[in-house]
């Protein structure tokens, strides 16, 4: 593959943006504005009520289903004859039966007044608005519970005001205003979280603002010779990608939101990437932070490579998921671009047996850019997928599948598909996959083609558009993910499924999917992530429904070993496992220093904590989603 395949991006067309002149290091040409692929109005593009942008949609229609627009390569409009059957067989739908979501709203709650508040912030010119359209778009993340609310017309709490400022003092300013007038302020970046975080609390009396950060999206300064640049927090990951690309260098940071979320929130939710293998997860990548608090700007004084000086600061800014302040500022590490990228697959019998190669690979540090893996029911799922072709392409899969039953002697319901993604010099791809083939030929796994790999790994950005087709179609679904030990992977998976199996069975749920896949690894465990939806006609509270199966899914994770989390953070649905996983002692510390920086409360979202266990003389009552 040559050089200039590097220069692929994994995102949708038509978000070029404005190209810039490469400026040489730390040179005048920056600090520099960037011209996002998002407008600052959202809704002009994106879905107010579901994921995406607006023109990309899973749509039935002549008698198949369809992706519209030119984004993806899925889209075009393509029938996709075998998704269609795919979706009326296991989930029993009507597919004449499209049930949309309610129209955007006429009428909006009137805010909570805050007149004092408005004035400060227009005194100190700082963009600000009250349109009901622009408090609702940021009233929620894409949980399955936020994604229903909206198209159920039953929202019960909206921002009053949306703030838009564009430095790191405007946001100092803010926060100084909210302290004096006793507003609340929550963070609002991509809104593209599934923890619950940018909900607003249900029984939040005082004034809500939304801070959008999306108008502080500058390239302050880059640093070749050191590989290091500094952002502005809410620029957006494929903004942010573009512009280091047009210079020559990656960061590297490819979560499935990739699109739409920001640096900022990375930072916020301790993010994780497809390719963190290569380039690492954002606590890797991250070399210092601007957070302002109530109390003043947390900042590291040095940008060095790593400092011996008591606690790492950086770490109470990961993951503080807007509770402690905004995130402003960050410097982050950079790659020169790699000149080779190369996709790969492979097929083992099952799913334990792709589970002990990757571990293999995992303990001979022979991981990929990405490495993934997906159990039998998402691979039926994937292949639902493909484009149909001709007759020689039907010719062609039918050779397939009796290469794979008769002359492999594998059995197609217990197959499983591992995705690879390397990256680097051309020479250091062919034998780091030459390695990783051999040790999967020794669990019982070939390779399937780089074009299977290919397909796998960009069709991460297309399928978080089915849940919106699903919904239409009296389905609810959702994934969910964890992070557990090597030794416990395996069964954790098949004890997760199990569970929600019973639990549908309780449930008298007859058409479900429940099905996982093994997504970033390590030397001592991997990151899982499960996929569950199911048809709940006949069934008033569909949602709350699924929540209680979710719960015990999460109850069996954290029985078998796994984490409340791996990247997703914990937000408000998750809350309620954060005392078990960090520990009393854990909860006081993070108490005490929720008072110490924040003594108002003014970064009420509600988040890590349980209502329950809030501090009792905060002024405000905070009611997890779950």
């Amino acid at each position: 593959m040559s050089s200039s395949s590097a220069e692929r991006t994994p995102v949708a067309k038509g978000n070029e943006g404005t190209a810039a002149s490469a400026p040489a290091s730390m040179d005048p040409s920056v600090p520099k504005k960037i011209v996002s692929a998002i407008p600052k109005q959202r809704f002009q593009l994106l879905k107010w009520n579901g994921w995406g942008y607006k023109d990309s949609r899973f749509l039935y229609q002549d008698g198949t289903i369809i992706f519209t627009g030119d984004r993806y390569p899925i889209g075009g409009k393509v029938s996709l004859p075998h998704f269609r059957d795919y979706v009326i067989e296991n989930f029993n739908v009507d597919l004449s039966d499209r049930r949309e979501g309610v129209p955007v709203p006429n009428e909006y709650p009137a805010p909570v007044p805050c007149p004092e508040f408005l004035a400060d912030i227009r005194g100190h010119g700082i963009d600000c608005t009250q349109n009901g359209e622009d408090r609702l778009i940021r009233c929620h993340g894409q949980t399955l519970h936020d994604v229903h609310m909206m198209r159920t017309g039953t929202f019960k709490r909206i921002p009053d005001v949306v703030l838009f400022p564009t430095s790191h003092e405007q946001v100092e300013q803010i926060v100084q205003s909210a302290n004096k007038r006793n507003v609340v302020l929550i963070p609002y970046g991509g809104g593209t979280s599934v923890s619950g975080s940018v909900t607003c609390p249900e029984g939040e009396t005082r004034p809500i603002a939304a801070l959008d950060t999306s108008q502080m999206n500058r390239m302050l300064w880059i640093d070749r010779q050191n590989l290091v640049a500094c952002f502005e927090a809410g620029i957006v990951g494929q903004d942010l990608e573009r512009e280091l690309r047009q210079l020559g260098f990656t960061v590297g940071h490819e979560p499935d939101s990739y699109e739409f979320s920001t640096l900022g929130g990375w930072v916020a939710t301790r993010a994780s990437g497809m390719k963190k293998n290569v380039y690492g997860n954002i606590e890797d990548l991250l070399v210092r932070v601007k957070m302002v608090t109530s109390k003043g700007v947390l900042e590291r004084s040095l940008a060095v490579p790593r400092v011996s000086c008591g606690p790492d600061f950086n770490h109470l800014v990961l993951g503080s998921e807007g509770t402690l302040g905004v995130i402003t500022e960050v410097v982050i590490k950079i790659r020169p671009l790699p000149q080779v990228k190369r996709y790969g697959s492979l097929v083992f019998p099952d799913f334990g047996s792709g589970i002990r190669c990757l571990r293999e690979v995992a303990r001979e540090r022979l991981q990929p850019a990405s490495i993934r893996l997906i159990d039998n029911e998402q691979f039926v799922f994937g292949q639902a997928l493909k484009i149909p072709g001709g007759p020689l392409a039907t010719v062609g899969e039918k050779l397939k599948k009796v290469y794979l039953t008769r002359w492999k002697r594998l059995q197609l319901d217990r197959i499983a598909i591992a995705t690879l993604l390397f990256e680097g010099h051309d020479a250091q791809v062919k034998q780091h996959e030459a390695k990783i083939f051999a040790i999967a030929k020794r669990y019982g796994g070939f390779s399937a083609g780089s074009s299977n790999g290919e397909k796998g790994y960009i069709l991460t950005f297309v399928i978080a558009y089915i849940r919106d087709l699903a919904l239409d179609y009296s389905i609810v679904a959702e994934s969910f993910e964890t992070s557990v030990s090597w030794d416990r992977c395996e069964a954790l998976c098949t004890n997760v499924k199990s569970c929600v199996r019973k639990e549908c069975a309780k449930h008298n749920i007859q058409h479900y999917l429940i099905s996982c896949r093994v997504t970033q690894t390590y030397d001592a465990g991997a990151c899982v992530y499960f996929y569950f939806g199911f048809n709940h006609a006949g069934f008033s509270n569909p949602v709350t429904i699924y929540e209680e199966i979710e719960n015990k899914a999460r109850d069996e994770i954290l029985a078998s070993g796994g984490s409340i989390s791996h990247h997703h953070g914990v937000g408000k649905i998750r809350s309620r496992w954060y005392p078990q996983s960090v520990s009393d002692v854990g909860v006081q510390l993070y108490k005490a220093t929720k008072r110490e920086l924040d003594p108002n409360n003014i970064f009420a979202a509600g988040n890590l904590i349980p209502a329950q266990l809030q501090d009792t003389n905060e002024p405000t009552s905070l009611k997890a989603k779950l």
